[in-house]
This record gives structure tokens, sequence and C-alpha cells, in this order.
């Protein structure tokens, strides 16, 4: 038990003051046990930090399958917004999504290769989801777009989105940058209803 409270403190500790300003007293501390009985559970500080990560990682691959098979209901158009809007506000009020953003975009220099690679599990997960939904709908986009066409400019604009979370958190600019992008998107893929 101790070891996923620990896993959650650091999370949250990782996610405020990034892999070198996140201290493992902090993080013992906020679990009510000694600096030094972290290391019964976790090798390093590093190795704490992958634990965190795969943990921060199951639960966001975990919330994107459960928004997709939820939302049945709604076209391809709503979905692809609907889910634009969660992730920026869960990225504002779940430490979860901020500290996985935040690290895949800026890794820790000495695991920066092995943080990047896992962060891709993240993408090609929604990659394979979205593919299947546009393929669903293949004859309602403009006969010029492949599926794969559809769904790699939806999660390039998404990044850029992450991006200015990461410089702004939940602004005017974020907002403006939203509303922009998915006119040009949904305007760009001749989506027809």
């Amino acid at each position: 038990m101790t070891g996923t409270k620990l896993v959650e403190a650091a999370l949250l500790q990782f996610a405020l003051h990034g892999y070198e300003g996140a201290s493992l007293s902090s993080i013992a501390g906020e679990v009510g046990i000694k600096k030094e009985s972290i290391y019964s559970h976790f090798k390093s500080k590093e190795h704490l930090f992958k634990s965190a990560f795969d943990y921060s990682l199951s639960k966001e691959i975990e919330f994107i399958d459960n928004f997709f098979s939820g939302a049945e209901n709604g076209t391809l158009i709503e979905k692809l917004r609907n889910f634009m809007t969660e992730y920026i506000d869960r990225y504002e009020k779940t430490t979860n999504t901020r500290f996985l953003i935040r690290n895949a975009f800026y890794p820790p220099a000495n695991i920066k290769e092995e943080i990047i690679l896992k962060s891709y599990d993240l993408t090609e997960k929604l990659e394979s989801i979205l593919l299947n939904e546009v393929e669903l709908i293949i004859h309602k986009i403009s006969n010029k777009l492949q599926p794969e066409e559809v769904v790699m400019t939806y999660i390039t604009i998404l990044d850029g989105l992450f991006v200015e979370m990461l410089y702004g958190g939940k602004s005017e600019r974020l907002s403006k940058r939203r509303h922009s992008s998915w006119k040009v998107f949904v305007e760009g893929i001749g989506y027809k209803h």
C-alpha cells in the first residue's frame, strides 16, 4: 500500500516541481514516512519517477479507452471536439494528466529516451482508437483524405494545444488557438453530417 501512496505522492511532486525540483523528503513527508524508507520500495529517485510515469500512463490510457467506449451516441466530430475539451479540463484538474503531459514533452535528461518511447504508447493508443472511428465514417469525409491523415492532423492539433497548456495553462491564447484550429480542421476534412 505504501508503494502506491509513494507513487501518487511522487506524481504530485514531479507534476509541481519537475524531476529535479521534487525532493524525496517531500514525497516521503506526504506519505508520513522517512526519506530512507522510500528505498525499501524504490531503488532510486529515477526508479520512483519511472514508476510514477508508468502509473500515470496507465491511468491516461484507461481514460482514453473509457472516453471513446462511452461516447457511442455522438458523431465523430462531436467525439473529437468533446475529447479535446475534456483533455484540456483534465490538464487543469488532474495531477495525473499534468504530470504526464509535462514529462512527455520535457522528460528528465537522464531517462529522456525511455520516457519518450513510453509516451508513444499513449499516442499510439489514441491513434488506434481514432483510426477505427474515422474508418467507420470515411464516406463522410473529403474523398481526398485518408483516415491516417485525419488522425495525424487531429493529434498534431492536440499536441499544439498541450504545449500551449504547458506554457500558459487554460488561457485566452489557448482558447483562441483551440477554436481556430478546430474550425480549420473540420472545414479541412470536409466532414458532411
